[in-house]
Order: C-alpha cells, then structure tokens, then sequence
C-alpha cells in the first residue's frame, strides 16, 4: 500500500468540487494506493513523469515514488484544462 499525498493545489481542487465528486476521486485514488500495476483507468503521461487517472470527466495527474512507496498527487481538474 503506497502513502498518499497531496498538493496544496490538489487539495484546493478537491475542497471546491461537489462533495460527491470529490468522495468519488478520493475512493479511485485509495484503489490506485493499494495496487497500482492493477489499477484500471490509468496511463503514463507522455512528455512528462507521471500518469493520469480517469474519473469521469476529472482527470488526476500523480507520480509514484517506488523507494519510499508513496502516491504523490500533483493535479485534479477537468478533462480539458488538466495537461497544459
């Protein structure tokens, strides 16, 4: 199980979500914690570290850090705006 953790933009975007949403996105990321090579919805970025979770139309970018075993939130935000 990896540790999760946040940015504070990450956060920010999670706070002014509907809470729905945002419950909905903390679950899918949990999954992704537990297991990530089994996780479904999920790609490498290209052009960057990282990858990319779908979940509905929110896209959350994160970086796993093996060594220390932490999930490392970089991004939340909607499907169009999320890579630039």
């Amino acid at each position: 199980m990896y540790t999760i953790r946040h940015t504070a933009d990450a956060l920010k975007a999670l706070r002014r979500m509907p809470r729905n949403t945002a419950d909905l996105i903390r679950e899918k990321v949990r999954e992704v914690a537990a297991n990530p090579a089994a996780a479904r919805n999920v790609i490498k970025l290209k052009g960057r570290d990282g990858y990319r979770l779908r979940v509905g139309d929110w896209r959350v970018l994160y970086t796993l850090e093996s060594g220390e075993l932490v999930l490392f939130v970089i991004e939340i935000g909607p499907r169009g705006g999320i890579y630039d």
